[in-house]
Order: C-alpha cells, then sequence, then structure tokens
C-alpha cells in the first residue's frame, strides 16, 4: 500500500490527549487556563502568566498535530540548547498541521485583533488553497489552535474558529504564544523542519516523494521587543537550522533540491532579519519568500543511497543576532 492510499489519521484527534495533559499540568508549567462563556478554552503562554521552555516544547508538539517529537539538547557554541524535531509524516504534520496558515482578523485601527492561525485546528476549517494540495480534511469532535499574539482573541475570533471548525465551544482550545514569551520563541524556532517543508513546496518538488525528515535549530535568548524577538528566532533557523530529509526521487532531483532550500539561495541572504524587515518598511511581502528555510540542509535519496548537502550554519549571523553573552 502506498502513502497516497493509506488512511491519514486524524490530527486532531492524536492532539487531544496532548491538549488535555497540557491543561492537567497548567499550574506546573505556569500556564494561564480560562474557560470562556460559551465553554471555549483559552491558555495563556505568555501573556499574563510566565509559561516557559517546557510549555514551548509541549506546545510545538501540539501543533505538529500529535505526529512529532520535539527534544531540547545540549549545543556546542555559546549559545547550551537545541531544539530537535522529528517527524514521522513530515507533510500532514508541517504543513497540514504546524504551518501558520489560516489568517484570522477581526476590527480595524489600533484596536485590530490579527493572528494567523497554526496546529491541527486548520485542517477542520480547511480555509486554505493548500488542503486541496494535500488531499486532507481532518474529522474530529475537538480543535486545537495555536496563535502567536500579545493579546486575548475577541469573541468574534472565538465564534469565527468554533463554526468554521464544526466543533461544540467546549471542545475548542485556543493556546496563546507571544513571540517574546519563552514558550513563544520554542514554539517558532521548533518550525525549523516545516519551514524546509514550506520551501519544499514553493520549489515545486513533489510532496509525495518526502518520506521522512528531522531538524535541529539552536534556542536563542528571548528579545526585549517584538521585533528583536521575532529576528532572533527567525534566524535561528535561517542562519543556525539544519535539516535532513529523506526522499524517494531522481539523484538529479535530489541535488537539485539539497542546492535550492538553503536560506543562502535567497537574495535577501546576508543580514539579520530584524534589519531585513526593517529596510523593506515591515512589509513581509517585499521580502524573498525563498528567504524562510533551513541554513543547511542534507537530502538523502532511499532509491539510491546518495545523500547531497546544501547551505552552511553562519556563526557570524547568529552572533550578530543574538548578541554575545558576557563574561
Amino acid at each position: 500500500m502506498n502513502q497516497s492510499t493509506m488512511q491519514q489519521p486524524s490530527v486532531n484527534g492524536l492532539t487531544r490527549p496532548l491538549v488535555e495533559a497540557l491543561l492537567r499540568d497548567a499550574a506546573a508549567l505556569r500556564l494561564g487556563v480560562e474557560t470562556l462563556p460559551d465553554g471555549a478554552c483559552v491558555v495563556d503562554a505568555g501573556i499574563g502568566h510566565v509559561g516557559g521552555i517546557e510549555a514551548g516544547r509541549r506546545i510545538a508538539e501540539i501543533c505538529l498535530g500529535g505526529l512529532g517529537r520535539v527534544a531540547l539538547q545540549g549545543a556546542a557554541g555559546p549559545w547550551p540548547l537545541q531544539l530537535a524535531v522529528h517527524t514521522a509524516n513530515p507533510v500532514l504534520a508541517c504543513l497540514g498541521s504546524q504551518y501558520a496558515g489560516w489568517s484570522l482578523s477581526h476590527g480595524e485601527g489600533k484596536g485590530a485583533f490579527h493572528a494567523l492561525g497554526s496546529g491541527p485546528g486548520r485542517a477542520l476549517a480547511v480555509k486554505e488553497e493548500l488542503f486541496g494540495e494535500l488531499a486532507y480534511r481532518d474529522e474530529a469532535d475537538s480543535a486545537c489552535l495555536v496563535l502567536e499574539v500579545d493579546k486575548r482573541p475577541p469573541p468574534e475570533i472565538v465564534h469565527k474558529v468554533v463554526r468554521d471548525c464544526h466543533v461544540a465551544p467546549e471542545r475548542l482550545t485556543l493556546i496563546l504564544t507571544p513571540t517574546r514569551s519563552l514558550a513563544g520563541t520554542v514554539q517558532i524556532v521548533a518550525r525549523v523542519l516545516e519551514v524546509a517543508l514550506h520551501k519544499v513546496h514553493t520549489l515545486g518538488f513533489p510532496l509525495a516523494a518526502l518520506i521522512d525528515g528531522a531538524g535541529l535549530a539552536p534556542l536563542p535568548p528571548p528579545g526585549a521587543d517584538f521585533l528583536t524577538a521575532m529576528g532572533r528566532t527567525n534566524d535561528a533557523i535561517l542562519f543556525g537550522g539544519m535539516v535532513q530529509l529523506y526522499v524517494d526521487c531522481s539523484d538529479d532531483e535530489a541535488r537539485e533540491l539539497a542546492h535550492k532550500l538553503p536560506s543562502s539561495a535567497s537574495r535577501d541572504y546576508g543580514r539579520p532579519f530584524a534589519q531585513v524587515f526593517k529596510e523593506v518598511k515591515y512589509d513581509f511581502y517585499q521580502i524573498d519568500p525563498l528567504l524562510f528555510a533551513p541554513a543547511q540542509v542534507l537530502v538523502s535519496n532511499l532509491k539510491s543511497g546518495s545523500s547531497f548537502r546544501g547551505g552552511r550554519i553562519d556563526t557570524a549571523l547568529l552572533a550578530a543576532s543574538f548578541g554575545e553573552p558576557e563574561s
């Protein structure tokens, strides 16, 4: 039976036990949990509650739809921790769940709310064309969505998510992870493999040829402000991220993917992300989309046994972004 004919798992079904465990352990993880009047649950992982690294690690596994593992491990150099991510179903875990692809907005002006939803709830709402390509739609009676925000969503957003996910309000969990928080930092850097998968898709490489994958990225210090925090989490992947993809294709295709996939293949490579963002007047759409990729990739071809490497870790740009620790 090939991958395309196998029954796909329910990412919300797999995630539900992880969400329930997160809620049970909320006090130990320093998370805030609130039940809204309609029954929906909101988890504060860094706005009014401190959260932490372990909370972020567990939230990252929730983002992966229960199909992946995220672990902390030691690293050489001035920053002693890195995140290791693995999933045996990289396309569904990363693109079908973890990718922040559901745009949620309400209101205008200073009081407007905007967030990109990630996590398994996306696969119930299927608001993105991507799900047509994946030929996947989840069926579950519970939903979880992770929002990278520093304020609570208004009731209109909660009602929209409930309606579009086709679940009862009491079966919805929203997890809020500000970029500046420790949990937010971890769950963003844990996207090192997802960032690679998204660029693989952008490059037109056949997703069916992606069999397995893993990634590593250094854990940066949180920034004192949103721009610095966003820059450091992106740079951890762009300049320090390493990904190995296992593919089933020709060697020419694998070699070309290794050449085109790293962040250094982008015209905007060479400066910390916060600087690039400032130069385009904070307009993401002016940044070369090919920049968003890990620093180094290894593409291993299961068909031939050959492996192809592209890109490199850039310690100088990491230091420029993270800052040098004082002795």
